[in-house]
């Protein structure tokens, strides 16, 4: 049996599969707030203790593996030092990950726990895509390259395409946009941090440095981190940040939420179309994550006037609902197998 373990700062989902990745068991929890996470977490491991001599891997979908790690990878002492040095880079994601890393390593002593990393996908981006345009010298020190987000969902998503130009739509809480060419990723809109590119529920995306450099010698970095990360993007504009919810509003005319879809909206077009340049055409627009898969109001906001989409060849327009756990267990069995 393959457990796999998504910690989300929102949601704690699992899946259990069998022969052939057949579910066996499955939960998630949606969690509004985090001051309760490690008691949330401990009953959803306590639902699965019954089954921990049978559990032979435990998968853990982790954002943020740093230059150092990329493809899948068994958890050690060691692994697990180097793996909380990233929690700055993904703050709303990484520390997450490793505390159901933990949690999991005491529940399942006996299972080989295996890291899967959601900037794997992005490996061998090209240099023209990879590299900031800073100083060789900090670049090296420091570490400042693009490293892409979401990699899971969105090889999972062009996968099932079954087409060779993909452009890969992830929105839900964070957001990002793959170029992918042959199941090879050319381009991704999120960076160093699942911070750059769209606009997402409570982060910035793409900013004026300028803006940035303004805000922290005004308030602080840690500060400066704080908006950008948690009181930026559509909230920003409207003072929410569940599309849902927007979305209500939207339906009963409320300007700001009008303004926000607008903003939203346009950052999605804009990358399909410079996705669309890059990759010299597109044969399929695929949408998944809980947005993307999840709302037809949205998707038809952005295919509307989406000149791409009137080309001679017919561009596919479809919808993979996010299963991320699955993508986790097939990684997990070319991994150990």
């Amino acid at each position: 049996m393959i457990l796999v373990l998504n910690c989300g700062s929102q949601s704690i989902k699992y899946k259990v599969f069998g022969g052939d990745f057949k579910i066996l068991r499955e939960g998630a929890i949606t969690l509004k707030s985090q001051r309760n996470y490690r008691q949330e977490l401990s009953k959803v491991l306590d639902e699965l203790k019954d089954l921990k001599e049978s559990i032979k891997f435990v998968g853990h979908r982790v954002v943020h593996g740093g230059p150092k790690f990329r493809s899948p990878i068994a958890i050690n002492p060691a692994v697990l030092k180097e793996l909380s040095k990233y929690d700055n880079l993904a703050p709303l994601h990484n520390p997450f990950n490793l505390l159901g890393i933990k949690s999991a390593l005491k529940i399942f002593p006996k299972a080989k726990q295996i890291a899967v990393f959601d900037t794997g996908f992005y490996e061998n981006l090209r240099e023209e895509a990879l590299i900031y345009p800073l100083p060789e010298s900090i670049r090296r020190k420091y570490g400042f390259q693009r490293f892409g987000f979401h990699g899971i969902s969105h090889k999972y998503a062009a996968e099932l395409s079954g087409e060779r130009k993909v452009i890969s739509c992830h929105l839900g809480g964070g957001s990002s946009i793959t170029a992918i060419d042959n199941g090879r990723a050319v381009d991704t809109s999120m960076g160093f941090t699942p911070m750059e590119g769209l606009v997402m529920m409570s982060r910035c995306g793409d900013l004026d440095p300028g803006v940035v450099l303004k805000i922290a010698q005004v308030f602080s970095p840690k500060k400066a981190d704080e908006i950008l990360n948690h009181e930026s993007g559509l909230k920003s504009i409207c003072g929410l940040s569940d599309m849902k919810e927007i979305l209500k509003k939207l339906s009963e005319g409320d300007k700001k939420a009008e303004l926000a879809l607008k903003i939203f909206v346009y950052r999605i077009q804009k990358y399909i179309g410079a996705y669309y340049a890059i990759l010299g055409g597109c044969d399929a627009l695929v949408f998944t994550g809980a947005i993307g898969a999840g709302s037809e109001k949205i998707r038809k906001m952005i295919c509307q006037n989406l000149t791409i989409l009137q080309t001679p060849k017919q561009v596919k327009i479809l919808t993979v609902e996010p299963n991320e756990e699955l993508a986790i267990a097939r990684e997990i069995q070319r991994y150990a197998f």
